[in-house]
């Protein structure tokens, strides 16, 4: 039997993609977030934007979304994904490095602007489950538009980059029970907590327990027999199946996949395979994330403000006035800088994508009417729209230099792994396991990365910080520390990808120490060439050593043995490190020789 395939059929996803390939490469140079173009791009195809006037103009219905109720259910897929990583990048450590902000300033903040905002709601006239969805949606800033300014402003170590992220991670951290509560109490909002009601929570509760031992059980070994397969595209189908599959488990449970992909996120945080993962699964994030927002822009009726002209204006106002308000009095009252805190009030005054993820749960559990979400939504969009322009505000006010008494009292919030290291050491084999003892000797704090998941696994058991990953990708490199390690070291035996690690890492910093291991005095060159720091030849220091036994045994002073030994092996570090190679001029350039010659 032949099929028919329709140019129709795809059309949707052909406008999707393009719409991606237009609005990312230019709000990104325009520095906006991308999110924000996806959802004006979501009203203009959608059913209220253009698609309007296709009885008028027959040819627009080219160019618009005809089925939005399945790029909804797609696009759902990127809120699972999105709470997946947000797990994933929690750590015990993290939480408790921040705890003072986390559970100090976020809970406040999400319980007074929640609180404050279900008032007004029942003031007008809604339920108490209504008014409490409401307010528990309006509470929460948006992590996806908020973080990216911080990042390309290099903000997030700042006093005010510090509180916003921890009030951000509570605001991530407080989804999944809303959820929960949401799921558990739809259509049940009259009720109240009867025995009947409390008894609905037992689906829930072993469903977690379900996920919670395969994770503990299961997880970790089936990643392992997966990487020892040493191929890509099998380790990201399993990536996969463990975001999907614990959203599934989730479903059946009774809850959203969205919290079942969280858990999954959690239980893999700790796991060697956390940075190889989460590079995996970011470029399906991205773009599921890109058609969430897509979805969520068709489904907004901007007709209701047109039918609403000055309340919903006045909503988006108050809300991120009410916001604003909150955060800065909190920032005062946990001490930060009156600076710090107008920046870190405006960053988070705007509504947030889980507004959409908790309204729509709403909605469709009978908690809150249809056409008093679509106003919130809408009113929650303006304000949501407004965070780039709040945070140009934000930060003028705020990102002027660090004064030393604004300086933060406890430690700095670590990037990718635990504690940030001072070396970055590539490859775990003997000579990697010796550097890294070498390190712990004295006392130097250091990640290693290899690609072997079997010499991951001892490592590990160890009690070293290896992670498993391709070192060939900067991204991996970025999540390992790269940012932060003072020196790198390469250990691998593999040639070919030695040198890609140095030219990915000389182009990430001009400043980074690198030592890398060569073959021989050719490849040494190479390196040189590349931006190495230093080369090491297996030959020659195989030589070196050969002639410092000959020369002690035949009776030589071991004193002078080890001078010469020194000597030349700086003499050939000179031979080998030409003054035009890129190693060269960049150790010159930090001894003050030549202050052009560094790129």
């Amino acid at each position: 039997m032949e099929g028919h395939v329709s140019a129709g059929d795809y059309k949707d996803v052909v406008l999707f993609l393009a719409t991606a390939g237009i609005i990312v490469p230019l709000f990104r140079r325009w520095r906006v977030s991308p999110i924000l173009g996806f959802l004006g791009a979501g009203v203009l195809l959608g059913p209220y934007g253009l698609a309007s006037l296709s009885d008028a103009a027959p040819w627009v219905a080219y160019v618009t979304i005809d089925n939005p109720g399945e790029i909804a259910q797609l696009a759902e897929l990127g809120v699972v994904f999105l709470l997946f990583m947000i797990g994933l990048e929690l750590s015990w450590q993290r939480l408790r490095l921040l705890r003072r902000y986390v559970f100090g300033m976020g809970a406040l903040q999400v319980t007074l602007c929640a609180g404050i905002i279900a008032a007004a709601a029942m003031a007008m006239g809604q339920s108490v489950a209504s008014a409490a969805a409401i307010g528990a949606a309006l509470a929460l800033s948006s992590t996806a538009v908020v973080m990216p300014i911080l990042a390309e402003r290099k903000r997030q170590h700042s006093q005010a980059g510090r509180a916003t992220f921890s009030v951000l991670l509570f605001q991530d951290l407080a989804v999944a029970p809303i959820l929960i509560t949401i799921a558990m109490t739809s259509g049940r909002a009259d009720q109240g907590l009867s025995p009947n009601l409390l008894l609905t929570f037992a689906p829930a509760a072993i469903g977690v327990l379900v996920l919670l031992a395969f994770g503990r059980l299961l997880l970790r070994p089936m990643l392992r027999s997966v990487a020892r397969a040493k191929s890509e595209e099998l380790f990201m189908a399993a990536c996969l199946l463990v975001v999907i599959g614990a959203g599934l488990v989730s479903a059946l449970a009774g809850l959203s996949m969205a919290i079942g992909a969280f858990i999954a996120g959690l239980l893999l945080a700790e796991t060697e395979f956390r940075h190889e993962v989460e590079v995996t699964i970011e470029p399906f994030k991205g773009l599921l994330l890109g058609l969430f927002f897509l979805s969520v822009g068709i489904g907004l009726n901007l007709s209701t403000l047109a039918a609403n002209p000055l309340l919903i204006p006045a909503l988006a106002i108050g809300m991120v006035a009410l916001n604003t308000t909150v955060i800065f009095g909190l920032a005062k009252l946990f001490r930060l800088t009156s600076q710090s805190a107008i920046e870190a009030a405006l960053l988070l005054a705007g509504g947030g994508e889980f507004a959409f993820v908790i309204l729509s749960s709403a909605v469709g559990g009978g908690i809150v009417p249809e056409a008093v979400a679509q106003t919130v939504l809408v009113a929650s969009t303006l304000s949501m729209m407004s965070i780039p322009v709040l945070a140009a505000w934000g930060l003028k006010l705020g990102g002027r230099k660090v004064t030393p008494s604004e300086l933060p009292q406890e430690p700095v919030e670590p990037t990718a792994p635990a504690v940030a290291p001072r070396v970055l050491v590539i490859g775990y084999g003997r000579v990697g396991r010796l550097v890294g003892e070498m390190l712990h000797r004295h006392e130097i704090p250091w990640v290693a990365a290899e690609r072997d998941a079997k010499l991951v696994e001892i490592g590990r058991r160890s009690g070293d910080a290896i992670y498993f990953g391709d070192a060939s990708r900067i991204e991996f490199l970025k999540r390992c520390g790269l940012g932060e390690a003072s020196a790198l070291v390469i250990t691998m035996d593999d040639a070919e990808a030695v040198e890609t690690v140095v030219s990915l890492a000389r182009e990430q910093r001009a400043d980074l120490k690198i030592i890398a291991r060569a073959r021989d005095a050719r490849q040494a060159e190479r390196l040189y060439e590349l931006g190495a720091t230093d080369a090491v030849p297996e030959t020659i220091e195989a030589s070196l050593q050969l002639s410092e036994a000959l020369l002690v045994e035949i009776g030589v002073p071991m004193g002078l043995v080890i001078a010469s030994i020194h000597e030349r092996r700086d003499e050939v570090r000179k031979s080998l490190n030409r003054p035009e190679a890129l190693g060269g001029r960049l150790r010159r350039y930090r001894q003050g020789g030549e202050p052009g010659a560094a790129p």
